[in-house]
């Protein structure tokens, strides 16, 4: 199940202040890590929500996504930014050529939500990224989950998803009667996944809600 445009946009808004700091921690963590960068892309980007907050503190960001109303509402909300690009392609099949982006992002549980292979995933995050670059990847801490099942549960109430299935929603797993489930990675596989990567990788939990990844392209 994927969200329309303005629907994702309202998951946004009826987030929690816990899930509001989870989400301004994420976008910090990240913007501390780009700043000053030439070239960005943003995977999955959306309606443009970190593409905007990113922007100010880049030289150009590049955000990519397989909707086209999600980038036609991305195209109006970032209306008067000059830096930014959008391009509608699979994160896991990139038509760009390799190591032309300086860092390549891919926050808030894509690495799960986009439903692709994971390590393919990985794979062309690092291909576009030249020598030096920096690749981010994120999914929730375990710490997040009470908040998290909550924001589900206000989605549901809000019509946004279907009705939770309280009984499967468990370990990370949110799932609706409607077959709908947001799996976050665990701890244990988001280290075995990049453990594959031949670059140098590092591990860091930001704000007892997000666990990081970040690959220094060295070769």
């Amino acid at each position: 199940m994927h969200l329309s445009a303005s629907r994702l946009q309202q998951v946004y808004e009826i987030a929690s202040p816990r899930i509001r700091q989870y989400l301004r921690a994420e976008t910090d963590h990240v913007i501390r890590r780009v700043h000053g960068a030439t070239r960005v892309l943003e995977l999955g980007c959306g309606y443009g929500r970190v593409l905007r907050e990113i922007a100010p503190h880049v030289g150009r960001a590049v955000g990519n996504d397989t909707s086209r109303p999600s980038l036609v509402l991305a195209s109006s909300y970032l209306e008067g930014i000059g830096n930014c690009d959008l391009v509608r392609m699979s994160a896991d099949r990139l038509a760009f050529s390799e190591a032309v982006f300086d860092a390549v992002l891919c926050i808030q549980n894509g690495i799960s939500a986009f439903g692709v292979d994971r390590q393919r995933l990985v794979a062309e995050a690092v291909r576009v990224t030249r020598r030096g670059g920096v690749i981010l990847f994120s999914t929730y801490s375990p710490r997040i989950w009470p908040d998290r099942l909550e924001w589900f549960r206000a989605q549901s109430k809000a019509g946004l998803l279907g009705e939770l299935d309280e009984t499967c929603s468990r370990d990370g797993t949110i799932v609706c009667k409607d077959g709908f489930r947001s799996q976050a990675v665990s701890d244990p596989e988001f280290r075995t996944l990049f453990e594959t990567v031949d670059q140098e990788v590092a591990f860091c939990e930001v704000d007892g809600s997000s666990l990081f990844a970040e690959v220094t392209r060295t070769g």
